[in-house]
């Protein structure tokens, strides 16, 4: 009830970083396990080795913080120009 502009915005722009980075993650985690499946199952391709650089994991980790950052800002803007009573009302 009690909470400032500032307080309700760092708590969703927070919610939406860290919903998104753990997406990003387990995305990441699948994409190389994916990955290194098909390594393994080599199609007539002996040669064939994919490789997931650490570069290429940050970097989609980064995206999907950000993505998850600019979606973020306006339901966090939104709910912080609420009223509490109105922000209780509409449940």
């Amino acid at each position: 009830m009690g909470a400032r502009h500032a307080d309700i915005l760092k708590q969703f722009l927070m919610e939406s970083a860290v919903l998104s980075l753990t997406g990003g993650l387990m995305g990441t985690a699948l994409g190389w396990a994916i990955a290194n499946g098909i390594g393994h199952i080599q199609l007539g391709a002996p040669s064939f080795r994919p490789v997931v650089g650490l570069d290429s994991i940050l970097l989609a980790t980064l995206f999907s913080a950000a993505v998850g950052l600019f979606f973020g800002i306006y339901p966090a803007m939104r709910a912080a120009s609420l009223a509490p009573a109105d922000a209780l009302k509409h449940e």
